[in-house]
């Protein structure tokens, strides 16, 4: 896995300026929609790992106790003042170890910072310790090799006085790796009126829909992929992937 894209170490804290919690809540209701209907199980207790700044947390807490894991001090520090009443833990997804057991495990988009195989294979081991039997991991990338399309978009908010705005550019230089890069430029402007720009790209994985299920069946899972249906994205161009566990 790459190091860090600058937005979640130096920028962290401009991160609800990018990206605001409200933007979260149809995804939120999917993803706890499916995840209720993955398993006969009750689901009371989550892992998400690859928390982030605790934007999915901030909805999904209504249903669940949310134990939240991210690799960056700075969006736990985020998201710790958005979610104060969810537990909070630095870890790196594909080798932090809880010694517990939860109803569900969700790895959202930053299942995509896994840039090869094995990284990926880690990350789904992970779920798979610590979901308990009977229950259910769901994961979330932002593109497979199948859907993929190069794609820009912009958007951004103004909070507390700062504001941002981006343009993203997902793009794909080199199809025969198992990479895509998005390019972001930042916008920024402060409490006291200045702008400035900043560029920050991001490497992620893109892999086969077989890969994935073939890695999410060989951890121990049953694998299943399901269509992401989003109002606000193209029908059939992002997929969930489940693992049932035993």
């Amino acid at each position: 896995m790459n190091s860090k894209p600058r937005l979640y170490d130096e920028f962290a804290s401009w991160w609800p300026v990018l990206s605001a919690p409200e933007d979260y809540a149809e995804e939120a209701e999917i993803i706890r929609r499916v995840l209720t209907e993955s398993t006969l199980n009750k689901i009371e207790t989550v892992l998400e790992l690859g928390s982030g700044g605790g934007n999915n947390a901030s909805h999904l807490k209504a249903h669940f106790k949310m134990t939240l894991v991210d690799i960056s001090p700075g969006m736990l520090k985020v998201s710790q003042k958005l979610n104060p009443e969810c537990e909070h833990i630095q870890g790196d997804m594909r080798t932090v170890r809880l010694n517990r057991l939860f109803d569900a495990v969700l790895i959202h988009d930053a299942i995509s910072y896994m840039t090869n195989l094995a990284d990926l294979k880690q990350a789904i081991e992970t779920a798979y310790v610590h979901c308990k039997p009977g229950g259910a991991a769901l994961f979330a990338p932002d593109h497979t090799k199948e859907n993929f399309r190069p794609s820009t978009s912009h958007g951004g908010h103004d909070v507390e006085g700062r504001s941002l705005r981006y343009l993203e550019w997902a793009h794909d230089p080199n199809p025969n790796d198992d990479n895509c890069i998005i390019d972001f430029a930042y916008l920024l402007r402060n409490q006291n009126n200045q702008v400035w720009a900043e560029y920050d790209r991001h490497i992620t994985g893109l892999f086969y829909k077989e890969d994935w299920l073939r890695i999410i069946a060989n951890t121990g899972f049953f694998p299943k992929t399901i269509p992401f249906e989003h109002s606000e994205i193209e029908p059939g161009s992002c997929d969930f992937f489940i693992g049932k566990k035993p």
